[in-house]
């Protein structure tokens, strides 16, 4: 797999360039301010990238922005943002496609680098993960609580459904069958009214309609 880098802590982007070329990946580049990062990957797209949320030139939300810009141009382009810090409202227009493709993993949450690496790897195959943290934010930042109609076993199975876990791992997590859960998510679905049809990224429309809210 094929991954750029934006980091501009030095320490932080050659230490994930280490890793990832250890696990077998190609880093395409490690850039260490947006716009740097912003043209790398718009000369040589990769398969995923990386990137924090504060880089240069203004250490605000540039990463963030950066990367929402490169999704436009390069529609479904997978995203991971490591970060120490969250930024709710672009956190949500980074997901607003519907694409899926998209994660927001907190630096110090981080606990072990084979979970990181899995991430890494199902957000390039198309799967969205949410830390919890960075998902209750988004929730917060909106005037209506989408989750209202939630139940709070409704609201746990969302949670686990955020971070990417198929129905067999909420059930084991949750210790219930998995008939339970898919009545769960049955529920979850008509609660926030997004119909009946058996779509791909029902599970990523699930998010989304919080910030329709």
């Amino acid at each position: 797999m094929r991954v750029a880098v934006a980091e501009d802590h030095a320490l932080m982007r050659e230490g994930l360039v280490l890793l990832l070329r250890s696990s077998g990946m190609e880093v395409t580049a490690a850039c260490d301010n947006a716009v740097d990062f912003i043209a790398a990957v718009t000369a040589d797209r990769p398969d995923a990238v990386i990137v924090d949320v504060r880089l240069p030139p203004t250490r605000t939300d540039d990463g963030l922005r950066a990367a929402i810009q490169l999704r436009r141009v390069h529609p479904g382009l997978p995203v991971l943002v490591l970060s120490s810090s969250i930024e709710p409202e672009h956190a949500g227009d980074l997901l607003a496609d519907g694409a899926g493709g998209v994660g927001y993993l907190l630096e110090e949450r981080v606990e072990k680098v084979a979970d990181f690496l899995d991430v890494l790897r199902r957000i390039a195959f198309g799967a969205t993960v949410l830390d919890p943290e960075v998902l209750a934010r988004i929730v917060r930042g909106y005037r209506a609580d989408p989750l209202a109609a939630l139940t709070t076993r409704e609201r746990e199975v969302l949670a686990l459904m955020a971070e990417g876990h198929n129905n067999t791992a909420i059930a084991e997590h949750l210790l219930v069958s998995n008939a339970a859960v898919h009545k769960h998510i049955r529920a979850i679905f008509a609660k926030l009214d997004l119909g009946s049809e058996d779509r791909v990224h029902r599970r990523v429309q699930a998010v989304l309609a919080y910030l329709d809210a």
